[in-house]
């Protein structure tokens, strides 16, 4: 069988259906083979960082490994963007690439770019495919890598000629050994027990969520866990979904843009127990003053994670789902009700501050946000940019499940959100999908709108279109004097934009259009594009400035406009 027949073979063997890509001249004898596999849906890209993010998308939705394909040179290195994005969170991706002949490696042949070098830093593994008769074991191992232990990408790059060549090929006969690869850990039952009676004896205790909650299936442990001992959640971006938003004990987003009454917590707390997250800078801000008063237990699957950032007292090392089942027996039934009060009681001033409580005529994004969340009544999968709107999202839009919320969380990549977009609603074909994103990030990857319409996706687009780079003019209002150098941005039409590529749209200039023009794009079949054009210098608040510790919040003043008059903090 030939290299190039081996590679949509193994993909077949996979379960792979859907791959997304873009075409050269290195990769051309794969893309001939592939006419011999209808079986396999290759989506057209029109960049190949879409394709990345597709992949990325398709499988933080479907839980499985995505695949992206592009030619040698500037093709694979588009694609760094998105491995990079995947390398950041955890996101199992396969990435294949070609490579110019064999003969020419090395000899600056056209389209030649040393890709294993370029992505080694951002890729769990990476492999330079130069003979035949090793590609259908690195086709085998490379899945096995992305989808063991901790998840991530992993880039296979295979010469033109290897494509051509031959081999027998047996896959179910393929047996992957890595010797130094043991991404499986049992459960310590000593810790475990140590991290039972922390828990027990704590009088303020508090759970961290991530992703890794997710990731792992171990959302049902997890609530079961805070219910039986009474343990209030706040999650992390990623972990947003983790709990339903609208349950007694969810609290919302910690860190940089989270609740203030979260960071509260997370300072007053005596035991805080991090569940598959890493504490990273934006939750931790400054280290020396987070959580100096709490023990910490650290549940993590990736051994490199634990003690980088912060030194738990208790690190269980494993599968949270099989770590929470392990905790579980041993954690009495306990109430916390003045710890919740007290949280409470700072939810409450949160309350007060909140931006949707004044009574202004402009459109703001956090209305929006949270007009869509009634529209949709939260029934469906948000992917978001990364800026101010990415947090409007997360702070307004309520999450109730996991994979809800497609968002960049470590790499916080612009032009994430369609492509993204595009990913999940393939993988989830029956599922309302919204893209969300900014002026800026939006031109970053528009041009895969046309995507929507080759794949006939019901894809709806939300603009916040606010005339700026949103978070960066916000930064430089607060620690750079208002010198707004480079963050004002001009946008086209966007709405004729979506026209061009035969997608129906709308323009929201008011508040009381907002509820009519979601309406409009849920009754209407197919894709739908609206541009809100929102009051420009609107801060996300609460903030925690870089280099601050949590405890050091930027909070909006109580809201005091209404009758009396009096103009809100924006």
């Amino acid at each position: 069988m030939t290299g190039s027949k081996i590679i949509w073979e193994a993909l077949i063997k996979e379960g792979v259906t859907t791959v997304f890509g873009y075409p050269g001249g290195a990769i051309l004898p794969a893309y001939d083979a592939l006419v011999d596999y209808p079986q396999i849906h290759h989506v057209l890209t029109r960049h190949e960082q879409g394709a990345a993010h597709m992949a990325e998308g398709y499988a933080r939705v479907g839980g499985d490994v995505g695949v992206c394909a592009a030619t040698s040179g500037p093709g694979a290195t588009n694609l760094v963007t998105g491995l990079a994005d995947a390398m950041m969170d955890s996101i199992p991706i396969i990435a294949i690439t070609g490579q110019v002949p064999t003969n020419l490696l090395g000899n600056d042949a056209f389209q030649e770019t040393d890709v294993t070098g370029i992505t080694q830093p951002i890729t769990k593994h990476n492999y330079l495919v130069t003979d035949v008769h090793e590609l259908p074991h690195v086709m085998k191992e490379a899945f096995y890598v992305a989808r063991t232990g901790r998840p991530g990408p992993v880039l296979i790059d295979i010469c033109k000629d290897v494509q051509n060549a031959s081999t027998e090929f047996d896959y179910e006969a393929i047996e992957v050994k890595l010797p130094g690869f043991n991404p499986f850990f049992g459960i310590d039952e000593d810790k475990v027990r140590k991290a039972a009676e922390l828990i027990n004896n704590s009088r303020k205790p508090l759970i961290i969520a991530g992703h890794g909650v997710q990731m792992g299936n171990a959302t049902q442990e997890l609530r079961a866990l805070a219910e039986k001992a009474e343990i209030p959640i706040t999650t992390t971006l990623l972990g947003l979904g983790d709990i339903p938003e609208g349950h007694p004990l969810a609290l919302g987003m910690c860190g940089m843009h989270g609740e203030a009454h979260t960071n509260m917590a997370v300072q007053a707390c005596d035991l805080l127990i991090g569940i598959g997250m890493r504490f990273d800078d934006r939750v931790t801000g400054r280290l020396d003053s987070f959580a100096r008063h709490a023990k910490i237990i650290h549940m993590e699957l990736d051994p490199a994670e634990v003690s980088k950032n912060v030194r738990p007292d208790v690190a269980l090392v494993g599968d949270c789902k099989e770590g929470l089942q392990a905790l579980l027996p041993l954690v009495h039934p306990a109430r916390h009700q003045g710890w919740l009060n007290e949280i409470r009681g700072w939810q409450a001033d949160g309350q007060e501050r909140d931006i949707l409580g004044a009574e202004v005529d402009e459109l703001i994004p956090p209305y929006v946000m949270r007009q869509l969340w009634h529209a949709t009544q939260g029934r469906c999968i948000m992917a978001t940019d990364v800026g101010q709107h990415q947090m409007w999202e997360a702070q307004y839009f309520l999450h109730d499940r996991p994979r809800q919320l497609i968002t960049s969380g470590g790499l916080g990549t612009m032009g994430f959100a369609l492509p993204a977009a595009i990913g999940a609603q393939m993988a989830a074909p029956e599922a309302l999908v919204w893209a969300v994103a900014g002026d800026g990030g939006f031109q970053m990857t528009m041009q895969e709108l046309a995507v929507i319409v080759q794949e006939k996706l019901p894809l709806k687009i939300a603009i916040i279109n606010n005339g700026f780079l949103g978070m960066v003019r916000q930064w430089q209002q607060l620690f750079y004097d208002k010198r707004y150098s480079g963050t004002p941005m001009l946008s086209p039409d966007f709405v004729k934009i979506a026209d061009a590529y035969d997608i129906p749209g709308c323009r929201v200039n008011r508040r009381e259009d907002v509820a009519a023009a979601f309406e409009q794009a849920h009754n209407t079949d197919g894709p739908f594009l609206i541009e809100f054009r929102v009051k420009e210098e609107v801060n996300v608040y609460p903030m925690v400035a870089p280099g601050a510790g949590v405890s050091d919040l930027i909070r909006r003043p109580k809201v005091v406009q209404g009758p009396s008059g009096v103009a809100p903090a924006w």
